[in-house]
């Protein structure tokens, strides 16, 4: 394959063609033009970090419907500020003492179903997570996983959210979560960094009643890879930015802007919070708001049928290669895009699934692509493929495939 040099080989560090989706682990997705040229232009001065907050969550309000908005440094990011929230409020010295929870309400209770690696971001800032149900559905035993009342039946003095991991499976119903927990004073927390697009996905969960709701700021809105939206309820946000912002200030000259908080109704001014190291730049503000509101903007159904495109050609690609079959997994529902999903016959196939995926990652460049179906099988995602590159993964595997 002809192409330019990249930064990384001019380093001496290998490239990858990305054919698995917006991964964190291999860069997450193209970042946009023009979120590129905002960072540029926003390197060039200076603005106070608050400001520019204000103009963030004013953009994410207008477009998500939550009262505010706020911009971390991931979607985990947001987890941990959004579990600080509602652990903290506006208790100054609560904040102060952050992850030390003892004696203050920390629980966040989930679905077991819910749970996951990245509920650690809840942890982190103190939360005790209290899950509730079993995982029936999986195990086939005829019952529900979580039923209604497990919920309503965990949240006591202690709770201070409950937890939603949301994706098109996911049980019980967000609204029937978020009737029970404000039947009980208590918050919902929505980690729905990937569920974008399709673009009403932005506003769906803050209108079926959840107070904080996270995206991914670097997945398909393709901005900075290091930024994540927090939609929600103001007071939310307000207690967020508390422990977000740099407040090594003397507080005489102290004035934040009124939008996120007022300092009349504060004892003083906070310490350096939970939240401080997961700092923002203005590069990656900036970049954040013009990826933004390109994506709002964005022709999903152009973008879609180029996705699709990129999936037959791999899939006609693979057409007739001994021990491969191909099938192709609409986009919308479990995942974003389109999706090849590529099973070996290892019984006739030229090498198994195992054997492949592992060796596509030693080339030069590597080539990664989806692995969560291994050991038979793999995908290919196009979302972060050019044309070119979709044209060599193809060369690739079928010099893999056919080789005896």
């Amino acid at each position: 394959m002809e192409y330019e040099t990249t930064i990384y080989e001019e380093w001496d560090v290998p490239r990858v063609i990305n054919a698995a989706g917006t991964k964190t682990r291999i860069g997450g997705s193209r970042i946009r033009p023009e979120a590129v040229e905002a960072m540029s232009r926003a390197s060039e001065s200076f603005v106070r970090l608050s400001d520019l907050q204000v103009r963030a969550g004013e953009l994410i309000s207008e477009v998500t419907g939550a009262e505010s908005g706020y911009v971390a440094s991931g979607a985990a990011a947001c987890m941990t500020l959004a579990a600080a929230a509602a652990i903290a409020g506006d208790d100054l010295g609560t904040m102060a003492r952050l992850p030390d929870t003892e004696n203050v309400p920390n629980e966040i209770v989930m679905a077991r179903t819910h749970r996951n690696g990245y509920d650690h971001a809840f942890r982190a800032a103190g939360a005790r997570i209290v899950d509730v149900g079993n995982n029936d559905v999986s195990l086939g035993t005829g019952s529900n996983s979580t039923e209604p009342w497990e919920i309503a039946d965990a949240i006591n003095e202690k709770t201070v959210a409950v937890g939603y991991m949301e994706k098109v499976y996911s049980t019980p119903p967000l609204e029937t979560v978020v009737d029970i927990a404000h039947e009980h004073d208590v918050p919902v927390i929505v980690d729905a960094a990937a569920e974008v697009p399709p673009r009403e996905n932005l506003s769906a969960f803050v209108d079926a009643g959840a107070d904080m709701v996270v995206f991914s700021g670097g997945k398909a809105i393709r901005g900075p890879q290091t930024t994540g939206i927090l939609a929600a309820k103001r007071e939310y946000v307000r207690s967020a930015a508390l422990q977000h912002l740099d407040m090594h200030v003397a507080e005489a000259v102290w004035e934040p802007p009124e939008e996120l908080f007022n300092k009349e109704q504060l004892a003083g001014v906070p310490r350096q919070g939970i939240g401080r190291p997961l700092k923002v730049g203005k590069e990656e503000l900036a970049g954040l708001i013009a990826a933004l509101e390109s994506f709002v903007a964005e022709d999903q159904r152009a973008l879609n049928a180029e996705w699709e495109e990129r999936v037959e050609l791999v899939a006609d690609g693979l057409s007739g290669v001994t021990g491969v079959s191909t099938t192709k997994r609409a986009g919308g529902k479990l995942m974003v895009a389109p999706e090849l999903f590529i099973e070996i016959d290892s019984d006739n196939a030229a090498l198994d699934a195992i054997e492949l995926v592992g060796s596509l990652r030693t080339e030069t460049p590597r080539i990664f692509v989806g692995s969560d179906d291994l050991p038979d099988a793999f995908t290919i995602n196009p979302m972060c493929l050019t044309d070119e590159e979709a044209a060599y993964v193809i060369e690739r595997l079928q010099s893999h495939l056919t080789d005896s």
